[in-house]
């Protein structure tokens, strides 16, 4: 935390962000956590200062509201709502996912698309920040209710989107399925065939090698990196994770692949505990439960005789590595305390913003290896900005070139956030690092381009 008249500068602009953007407590959060040592950064540097950049990042540069209207298999008219946060295309397009989930907000959205902006910005690859959703859980319903919903979605969302303007992608509850029938929808809207308009697509349409595993592999290679610079590695430790969706699947997949032993895995009615650890058939299994059946975890526990701790999370099973890969705000204060008290070494997020605040101070204060979802979870979308690339140049990458062009940029990633991170003792302060790397980029074209 910040001190002196840093923390004063800190406290000034947030009273004012949270004045002008009221009820919004996860968007407030990620800002704070931003501000804690980007405000201190500007004061000691001229170059930023006079340009008001932080009001400029945290102001989106348009919010796009809309109705949803689908018919139900019942045929009964359901209405949701759907916005699109366009945040700053600064360095590239919009660019970030879409979520459905019936704890969907504008304040869950601002806060997805304001850290979308740093971490596009780490990725390298020229794409700015936004994120979008409507408030439709596609929990629960049929094949054709889910198609009939994202079609009704894009007939609004077409005229914002578009290969140069606005690239949307997937995030919770919005997968391979729901991609295509977006995707689908567009091509008959548009009467073209513009594959970089959408990411996330399945390979026989446009889609990347490697995209549905990218962002688990990619929290995985971040981990990696941040073990090397203290001597050690992933295999042989014990690890826990949460979430049980594409970023915890493919997570768990590369942490037994290099030798580590995955301990859990949960979704939203608990978590499952198996010590003879989750991989092979075990895993195999699982995909197919949660990527097909769309079941429920506690079956993994019924079909493997393991423990399922009921509206539980894994925090409190020693490891020594954790990585939150479910949602946000999944690992506060006190759980942060116990995997500390349990010996953890290394926190790893796989999910957007899965750390409290308290839990972040915690780790950092204790001084593990803790790396922060704008840096560690960006694999995501650096290979969605690959499939970009892809689509321009009507080509598809092998499988091995994309997994090895994400382990660069991942790798990349690592080091601008540990040249920035660094402080006096040697400890590299992940979080200050990514934010700062982050930032500068972003900052540099604003302020190139004058009163934007």
């Amino acid at each position: 935390m910040a001190a002196g008249n840093d923390g004063d500068e800190i406290e000034r602009f947030m009273a004012g962000l949270e004045r002008r953007n009221p009820g919004q407590p996860e968007f407030h959060q990620a800002v704070r956590e931003v501000a804690n040592t980007v405000v201190p950064f500007i004061a000691r540097n001229p170059q930023y200062q006079g340009a008001e950049l932080m009001e400029r990042l945290t102001e989106p540069d348009r919010i796009i509201a809309f109705r949803v209207t689908w018919q139900d298999d019942a045929g009964r008219m359901r209405v949701n709502r759907a916005w699109r946060v366009q945040f700053s295309n600064a360095i590239g397009p919009y660019k970030g996912g879409l979520r459905f989930h019936a704890s969907v907000t504008v304040g869950v959205l601002k806060f997805l698309g304001f850290e979308q902006i740093f971490k596009n910005s780490l990725t390298g690859l020229p794409i700015g920040g936004a994120k979008g959703g409507a408030n439709f859980n596609p929990q629960g319903k049929s094949e054709h209710e889910v198609m009939r919903f994202c079609q009704a979605m894009m007939l609004e969302l077409h005229h914002y989107i578009g290969p140069d303007r606005d690239v949307p992608a997937g995030d919770i509850g919005v997968g391979k399925r729901e991609i295509g029938y977006l995707f689908g929808q567009y091509l008959r809207l548009s009467n073209r065939f513009s594959g970089g308009v959408i990411t996330g697509k399945g390979q026989t349409f446009g889609g990347s090698n490697a995209r549905t595993e990218a962002t688990g592999y990619g929290t995985v290679y971040f981990l990696q990196n941040m073990l090397a610079t203290r001597g050690e590695d992933v295999a042989g430790r014990v690890a826990t994770v949460s979430g049980s969706g594409n970023v915890a699947l493919y997570a768990i997949e590369k942490l037994a692949e290099l030798g580590a032993r995955v301990v859990t895995a949960s979704d939203s009615g608990g978590f499952v505990h198996d010590p003879e650890g989750i991989a092979g058939e075990r895993l195999a299994w699982l995909k197919d439960l949660k990527e097909n059946r769309r079941g429920r975890i506690q079956e993994y526990a019924e079909r493997f005789g393991c423990a399922f701790h009921e509206g539980k999370r894994p925090w409190r099973v020693p490891c020594d590595f954790a990585l939150p890969c479910a949602t946000q705000n999944e690992l506060g204060g006190d759980d942060a305390k116990a995997l500390l008290a349990n010996g953890v070494v290394a926190v790893a997020e796989g999910a957007n913003m899965p750390s409290s605040l308290d839990a972040i101070h915690a780790f950092l204060d204790a001084r593990i290896l803790y790396g922060p979802a704008k840096a560690a979870n960006a694999g995501g979308v650096a290979v969605s900005g690959l499939e970009q690339s892809q689509n321009a140049l009507r080509i598809s990458w092998p499988f091995a070139e994309v997994d090895e062009r994400l382990k660069t940029i991942m790798r990349d990633i690592h080091d601008k956030c540990r040249e920035d991170g660094r402080e006096d003792d040697g400890f590299v302060n992940y979080v200050r690092g990514a934010n700062i790397a982050g930032f500068r980029k972003v900052a540099d074209a604003l302020l190139a381009y004058g009163v934007v």
